[in-house]
């Protein structure tokens, strides 16, 4: 007779929504992460070539899993498809001490931090794989009642 065991369906420690990073040059991303992010490594998986097949790192509470771009299989890196859509968020302690520490690392500040209308001091940078990122710091709770007030008089709709 089998003993059935119940598996969770969500790996422990993982989240319903883990997003998964393309980069042409997935090793230097996972360094790059590391010093700007803070980031932990936690796997890697390489081919016999040394490409990364799966790697996962951890930024504060999460994964993200990365991969080396691999044209054959359709997995583009922002660089191959010129920019990216995607904005991958991120709450921090210190969004000012954070998004300074990455621009030292070598990313690009592509919106600086201030003190948005929604209640948190938010900024947004690029990374230099082409990956888009938003980092804020949660300063004051706004109500969503007061919420479309508030973006009308940050200005930011006309």
């Amino acid at each position: 007779m089998t003993k059935h065991v119940k598996i969770d369906p969500v790996p422990r420690g993982m989240h319903t929504v883990t997003p998964q990073l393309t980069c042409a040059g997935a090793a230097d991303a996972i360094g790059f992460y590391k010093k700007a992010f803070g980031a932990v490594e936690t796997a890697r998986l390489s081919d016999d070539q040394g490409k990364i097949m799966h790697a996962s790192i951890r930024i504060g509470d999460s994964d993200v899993m990365l991969v080396d771009e691999n044209p054959e299989w359709g997995a583009l890196s922002p660089q191959s498809l010129r920019g990216s859509p995607v904005t991958i968020h991120l709450y921090v302690a210190d969004v000012d001490a954070f998004v300074d520490k990455a621009e030292k690392a070598g990313a690009k500040i592509t919106m600086p931090v201030a003190d948005m209308f929604w209640g948190d001091r938010y900024g947004a940078l690029e990374d230099p794989f082409g990956h888009r990122w938003s980092v804020a710091t949660h300063i004051r709770d706004v109500d969503r009642a007061d919420m479309p007030e508030a973006m009308r008089n940050s200005g930011a709709v006309k």
